[in-house]
């Protein structure tokens, strides 16, 4: 048995305002281990990692590190005895280069002067004992998500991390990639690094983890050695109940299904460059079409030019037979479209705001909520009331804030609102990244629920397990181009759809137009 690196012994934070984030949290890191933690999101994963990392305080309780009782006044003291974290949004700058990222604030020097090619020779060896393939002198803004990934932890390597924090790390990953980096995390632990990892993919939890650690409403309930324990009790002890390894039983089909929406030969460039290559496809209500690519690939552009948040150069999009692209916002919502953005805070919701405010954000000026001078507040209070209900939002009060509320529940406050305009075309971008799986079956069903009603769904997401479940349909971008059409997903993989992703492989024009019953 491997010794233990990092003690917690009972841990507990309780905020100022009286929200106890951690409650008599016990765990052991044995050194040269992988161990993940895992719970819903509210849980008190995050706190917990913020106060190994010593960017919060515990309220009480003792951290011990290779036996001593450590008690740091901040993450550079954390970072400089060996522990490190790579956070899920990654802390780079991408004008500079990839030793210049790693060395920052711990630069080599000659004389008083940065020593920009020992930089350059110590980064470099570093990459090469860690098997890290990387040319260290390109800069970061050229790089692929996978391989900023690999700088992150190279940043941390730098400084002689023994205890490495993994904060979902494979949220953005094709499964290739994801096979690379646990073949990476499997040669870190060989070489004795203690490794934590956070994610909320079980299925990869199970599989490159010695041991789990449950947490649940802010308690431990419990660590597992990965070979002793299943799937399904790990999602019991995580949210209390079982959850569908297939969604097909709960859809339904719709008669006659109405063409939704209809994009032809959509081209968008930014600054010389083609972004969105000709695309086509088309959505009938009662269908979910999902979208798969690895990050960076002309998703986010395609679905901006959709929704129009930018104007696209050529081509046109049909919604419900009627060409959108010189439409407002609020027409196109009028028209029957409704968006949940990829990011919740910044995109799909007011955090200053209250969830009520929220919820009749974009529908506040309908008379049902607005009179001839005042909105109706009895009305506005009674259906936000009934929305937090439909869509178990765990909240005191309508009136509280949404910044106030975990993840998930702002996420759900973000569906609720879009639901609420009974759209014809709802358009999901990556729905339930970075939420547990509660909220995130929760969300599923909601999305399921909108197809049964004969909604057309577009679903973008880099989570493929999701994209598997849910869609009826799929394409696959690549470099701003459909690559792959799949008209039923009868028998495919996630590993055939990561080698469409990667530009592996490429299915013809003709096999595509023919995929594409509507083109």
């Amino acid at each position: 048995m491997s010794d233990t690196i990092l003690k917690l012994e009972d841990i507990t934070k309780i905020y100022p305002n009286g929200t106890v984030a951690n409650r008599n949290i016990n765990i052991e890191l044995r050194k040269g281990e992988i161990h993940s933690i895992v719970g819903e999101n509210g849980a008190g994963k995050s706190t917990l990692m913020k106060i190994i990392f010593a960017i919060e305080k515990q309220t009480s309780g003792k951290i011990y590190y290779k036996g001593e009782e450590i008690n740091y006044q901040g993450s550079m003291e954390a970072i400089n005895n060996g522990i490190g974290m790579v956070h899920q949004h990654f802390m780079l700058i991408p004008s500079f280069t990839v030793a210049q990222n790693i060395v920052m604030g711990a630069e080599p020097t000659r004389s008083i002067f940065i020593d920009k090619k020992e930089a350059v020779r110590k980064t470099q060896e570093l990459a090469h004992k860690y098997n890290f393939d990387i040319d260290v002198t390109r800069k970061v803004s050229s790089l692929t998500v996978s391989e900023k990934q690999k700088v992150e932890i190279l940043k941390t390597l730098y400084r002689n991390a023994e205890v490495i924090i993994l904060d979902e790390p494979t949220a953005v990953l094709t499964p290739q990639e994801t096979e690379a980096l646990f073949e990476q995390l499997e040669k870190f632990r060989e070489m004795g690094h203690t490794i934590v990892f956070i994610s909320h993919k079980l299925n990869e939890v199970m599989q490159i983890s010695d041991r789990i650690t449950v947490i649940r409403l802010g308690e431990t309930k419990g660590t597992y050695d990965a070979k002793d324990i299943t799937m399904d009790r790990l999602t019991e002890l995580i949210i209390g109940s079982k959850l569908e390894d297939s969604y097909d039983e709960f859809k339904h089909p719709v008669e006659n299904p109405e063409l939704i929406l209809d994009v032809k030969d959509l081209h968008y460039s930014e600054h010389g460059v083609t972004k969105v290559d000709k695309v086509n496809f088309s959505i009938r209500g009662g269908e979910i079409l999902g979208v798969a690519g690895v990050q960076g690939n002309g998703q986010e552009q395609l679905i901006k030019a959709i929704t129009g948040l930018i104007p696209f150069q050529d081509g046109t999009v049909k919604l419900a037979g009627t060409e959108i692209q010189g439409m407002n916002i609020a027409q196109k919502r009028d028209a029957g479209m409704s968006y949940i953005p990829e990011d919740r805070m910044i995109d799909g919701s007011a955090p200053a705001a209250s969830i009520q405010d929220n919820l009749i954000s974009t529908c506040y000026e309908q008379p049902k909520y607005s009179g001839k001078i005042f909105l109706k507040q009895n009305v506005i209070r009674e259906e936000s009331q009934e929305l937090i209900e439909r869509f178990s939002i765990k909240t005191q009060s309508e009136k509280e804030k949404v910044s106030a509320l975990s993840g998930g529940n702002i996420q759900k406050v973000v569906v609720a609102r879009e639901w609420n305009n009974k759209p014809k075309l709802m358009i999901a971008e990556q729905p339930t990244r970075g939420i547990d799986i509660g909220s995130a079956a929760y969300i599923h069903h909601q999305l399921i629920d909108m197809r049964n009603s004969g909604a057309a769904v577009l679903l973008v997401s880099a989570d493929l397990n999701e994209v598997l479940k849910l869609s009826d349909r799929l394409i696959v971008m690549y470099e701003g181009e459909i690559v792959a059409y799949f008209p039923s997903l009868k028998g495919v993989t996630e590993s055939q759809l990561g080698l469409y992703m990667l530009g592996v492989e490429h299915q013809s024009e003709k096999e595509i137009r023919e995929a594409s019953y509507d083109d």
